[in-house]
C-alpha cells in the first residue's frame, strides 16, 4: 500500500516541479508574455504553456504507473483526480491568469493526459516482458 500512494506522490512531485519549473523559465526568457498583474493573453504563448503542462501530466502519469509496478491504470486515475482536485483550486485562485478557455483546456485535458501517461509504461512494459507477447 505504500508503494502505491508513493507511486500517486512521485508522479504528483514530477508533474508539478516540471511545469512550475517551466513557468518560472517562461517567464525569465519572456517576459514581455505576461502582464504585470501576470496574466498571459497571447494565444501562442498559452499553447505553449497547454503543450508543456500536457507533457508533463503525461510524465506524471508514466511514474506514477512505473513506481506503481501493478494496477497502474488505477493508480494513475488516483493521480489524475488528486491533480484535478488541486487543479480546480489553483484555477479558482488565479482565474485572472489566462482567458477562460484555456483554464477550461487544462481541467478538460488533465485526467485524460496522465491516464495516458499511465498507458505508455504499461505498453512500455508489454513490449519488454515476452510473457505478455501473443504468437498467431
Amino acid at each position: 500500500m505504500l508503494r502505491k500512494i508513493l507511486a500517486v506522490i512521485a508522479g504528483l512531485v514530477t508533474s508539478i516541479v516540471t511545469g512550475l519549473g517551466s513557468d518560472v523559465v517562461l517567464r525569465s526568457v519572456a517576459p514581455q508574455l505576461f502582464t504585470a498583474s501576470g496574466r498571459v493573453e497571447h494565444v501562442s504563448a498559452l499553447l505553449l504553456i497547454l503543450s508543456y503542462t500536457l507533457i508533463f501530466l503525461i510524465l506524471g502519469g508514466y511514474v506514477t504507473a512505473l513506481v506503481a509496478r501493478r494496477q497502474e491504470i488505477k493508480y494513475t486515475f488516483a493521480l489524475g483526480i488528486t491533480q484535478l482536485v488541486l487543479n480546480i483550486i489553483a484555477t479558482i485562485k488565479f482565474w485572472e491568469t489566462a482567458p477562460a478557455w484555456f483554464h477550461l483546456a487544462v481541467i478538460a485535458l488533465l485526467v485524460p493526459a496522465t491516464i495516458f501517461g499511465g498507458q505508455l509504461r504499461l505498453m512500455q512494459k508489454a513490449k519488454g516482458d515476452p510473457r505478455s507477447l501473443r504468437t498467431v
